[in-house]
Order: structure tokens, then C-alpha cells, then sequence
């Protein structure tokens, strides 16, 4: 399994396989596989690279912490983000990329997406183009919930205004074949991005702007578990959804 923490510090750093491999003075094979495969480095070369990365070497790591891997950690865990300002957009684009069946994605407005990768709706385009359904919720600015949210996060009317600004960048997606777009008047607890087995789980905390919220990047593992919990929700609000006309 791929260490995803590795690889989103290495990207936010802008290192490369070769460059970290020459800073702890190992073979760009070994970094390689430390992303790719998910393997740990001994113990010392494990400290050196953290140290270079500037990362604690354990959140890079955890089986380091221990001698046995902790059982009470769900095995459909992939990486866990102190907030979502870590992650670069690049997370969210190539995850939503390599979707072949199913993208879903529920906010309020993230409008951070689009701000830092314009050709967003370009990628879900040729996604349904390539027989992936696609479906896109949106808060509903002028709905109870959101003008709360944004009391709640001391957001004041800026919320409701990046709303509607979601909406302004989703709209020429309404109609596209394979895409389907809605607006939600739910109380939002989490942020969802579907791309088939695996989503990243935004974690919303009272007070708290989204982008100062936890993330969690969730890997399918059989039936019934995490994964599934927050696919259920999201079409639990899908179906309370109001389709966004052309």
C-alpha cells in the first residue's frame, strides 16, 4: 500500500525521489519504494529522512512507533492530515483522476479547487466522457444551514457568498452527459471526495474553517466499514438534493 503521507510532504516540498535519496545518501530505489510500496526504512535512515523532510518521523512512519502494528487502527486508513491546508491540491486532482466508476463530491464550497486548479471541470469532463458518473453537491447559499455554518465559523456572510461562487464554477458542468449537479440545504459534518474505493474525509469542527480541519484519506476494505459509512451519508443528502438546471 502506498504511504500517501510521504508522498503529499514530499510534494508540498517539492522533493523529488533522487533529491531525498541524496540527502540521506541511499539508492532513489529505496524512496521510491518507501512511496510506492509502502515500505519502512530502518529506524536511523528513517530519522534522517523525516529530519530532512521536516516532518516527525513517526507521522511519516507509525509502524516505527511500536514493535506490533496497533489493531485498533481501522486497516481502511490510509493517511490522517492534521488539516487540509497539508494537503496540496494535487491530493484531491489525482485522486479524482484516477476514478474510473464513481466520483462524488459534497461541500458547502470548496472553492479552494478550482482557485488552485482551473481546469477542474475540464478532468470531470473527461472522466464522464470516459463513463465515470459523476456527482457534485453544493451547499445551498440561501439555505438555513449554511448562513449558520458561517455564524458558527465566524464566516459572517462569506460563506453563503463562496456558495454561490462553487455554484458559478460547477454550473457549466449541469447538463454534461454523466454529470449530475445539486445543491444541499443539509448540516454538513464532513466534506467528501469520492473517487471510486477511496475518499478524503474533511472533517468539519465546530468554530473551525474547513481548511483548519482534519483530514482523513479512507481506502475500501470489504463491506460494511468506514468507507461505507460516508458513502451512505452521501446519498442519504443526494436524495434530499435539488438538481441544478442548465
Amino acid at each position: 500500500m502506498p504511504n500517501e503521507r510521504l508522498r503529499a510532504v514530499m510534494a508540498a516540498g517539492g522533493w523529488t525521489h533522487t533529491d531525498l535519496a541524496r540527502a540521506v545518501d541511499i539508492d532513489p530505489k529505496s524512496v521510491e519504494r518507501w512511496v510506492n510500496l509502502g515500505r519502512t526504512p530502518r529506524r536511523a535512515t528513517a530519522l534522517k529522512a523525516a529530519q530532512t523532510l521536516g516532518e516527525d518521523v513517526h507521522a511519516l512512519w507509525p509502524q516505527l512507533r511500536q514493535a506490533r502494528a496497533a489493531r485498533a487502527v481501522s486497516p481502511e486508513l490510509v493517511a490522517l492530515y492534521d488539516q487540509r491546508a497539508d494537503l496540496p491540491v494535487s491530493v484531491f486532482v489525482e485522486l479524482l483522476g484516477e476514478a474510473r466508476q464513481q466520483i462524488d463530491v459534497l461541500v458547502y464550497a470548496a472553492v479552494f479547487l478550482h482557485e488552485a486548479y482551473p481546469r477542474l471541470n475540464d478532468l470531470l469532463r473527461e472522466r464522464a466522457a470516459e463513463g465515470c458518473a459523476v456527482r457534485i453537491a453544493v451547499g445551498d447559499a440561501d439555505g438555513v444551514r449554511v448562513q449558520q455554518r458561517g455564524q458558527e465559523e465566524r464566516f459572517g456572510h462569506g460563506i453563503e457568498s463562496r456558495c454561490r461562487l462553487a455554484l458559478m464554477h460547477y454550473r457549466p458542468l449541469a447538463g454534461v452527459p454523466g454529470i449530475d449537479l445539486r445543491t444541499h440545504g443539509t448540516t454538513l459534518y464532513n466534506s467528501l471526495y469520492r473517487a471510486d474505493d477511496q475518499v478524503l474525509v474533511n472533517a468539519h469542527v465546530w468554530g473551525v474553517n474547513a481548511y483548519a480541519a482534519p483530514v482523513w484519506h479512507l481506502r475500501r476494505s470489504g463491506g460494511g466499514g468506514m468507507f461505507d459509512t460516508y458513502a451512505e451519508s452521501f446519498n442519504a443528502v443526494w436524495d434530499t438534493a435539488r438538481p441544478v438546471e442548465e
